[in-house]
C-alpha cells in the first residue's frame, strides 16, 4: 500500500511538472522572434514587411510607396523596397568622393543611376483591383517619361520590354510581388510572382528605371532621401 502511495505521489508530481513545462516557451523562442523582427523592415504607410537582406546578399536601403491619383483620390498602388549590392556601390562612390558628403547630393544619386551595380526594387501590390494591363500601362508611361528625361526622346518600344511576356491574364491580388532587378552588365530583369517575364540588356533602360526612384522627380521623395542617407553610411 505504501509503495502504491509513493507511486501515486510520483505520478502526481510528474503530471504537475509536465503541465508546468507544457506552458513554457522553448528556450530561445523569444530570441528567435526578436531576430525575425530585426530581419525585416515595415513600410509604415502600407504596413508591408520587407526583408533587410536578399538571398544574393543585396541589402535593403529604403522602403516607400507608389501612389497614383484616380478620380481625384490618391490611391496606394504598391509598396516597395530598394535593395543594392552595397559593397559595389561603396566602390563606385569612393572612386569619386574622397570622403562622405554632409548630405546626399544629386551627383551621388547620378553615380548610382549610371553604374551597373546590382540593384533590385521589390514591388508588393496593395491596390487589390490592379490588373496586369494596368501595371504594363503604368510602367510604359513612367519609363517612357524617364527615358525622355535622359535622352530627349520617349522610346516607347524600349519601355514596353520591361513587362515582356507577362500575360494580361495574370491576376495581381493584394500581396503579389513584382521584382525588377538591374544585374551587372546593364541587364534589366523582371519577375512577376517569381516567374521571369523579361531580361533585357540595355544601359539606357537600366538607367531610366533606377532614375524613376532616384532621379530629380522620384516616385517617392522620402524613399529617395532614405536611400541617399544609406549611401552616406557606406563611407
Amino acid at each position: 500500500m505504501e509503495r502504491n502511495l509513493l507511486k501515486s505521489q510520483k505520478n502526481g508530481t510528474g503530471e504537475e511538472e509536465e503541465k508546468k513545462n507544457s506552458g513554457k516557451k522553448p528556450i530561445g523562442d523569444d530570441e528567435s522572434k526578436e531576430k525575425e523582427k530585426v530581419q525585416s523592415e515595415i513600410e509604415p504607410k502600407t504596413g508591408l514587411s520587407f526583408p533587410v537582406k536578399l538571398d544574393d546578399g543585396q541589402q535593403l536601403n529604403a522602403v516607400g510607396v507608389r501612389k497614383k491619383s484616380m478620380l481625384g483620390i490618391s490611391i496606394k498602388v504598391y509598396g516597395f523596397g530598394m535593395y543594392a549590392d552595397n559593397a559595389r556601390l561603396k566602390d563606385v562612390l569612393e572612386s569619386k568622393f574622397g570622403k562622405a558628403p554632409a548630405k546626399p547630393t544629386e551627383e551621388m544619386y547620378r553615380l548610382v543611376i549610371d553604374s551597373d551595380a546590382g540593384m533590385q526594387v521589390r514591388l508588393v501590390i496593395v491596390f487589390s483591383q490592379l490588373t496586369m494591363s494596368m501595371v504594363r500601362k503604368n510602367f510604359d508611361e513612367g519609363l517612357g517619361a524617364s527615358i525622355k528625361k535622359l535622352t530627349g526622346a520617349k522610346n516607347g518600344e524600349l519601355a514596353k520590354k520591361v513587362m515582356g511576356e507577362a500575360s494580361d491574364d495574370i491576376k495581381l491580388t493584394s500581396g503579389s510581388a513584382v521584382e525588377i532587378s538591374r544585374l551587372p552588365g546593364y541587364i534589366l530583369q523582371t519577375k512577376v510572382m517569381g516567374e521571369v517575364v523579361s531580361k533585357v540588356e540595355s544601359e539606357l533602360l537600366c538607367r531610366a528605371y533606377v532614375n524613376m526612384y532616384l532621379g530629380d522627380d522620384p516616385l517617392d521623395k522620402e524613399a529617395k532621401d532614405r536611400f541617399g542617407m544609406s549611401l552616406i553610411s557606406l563611407f
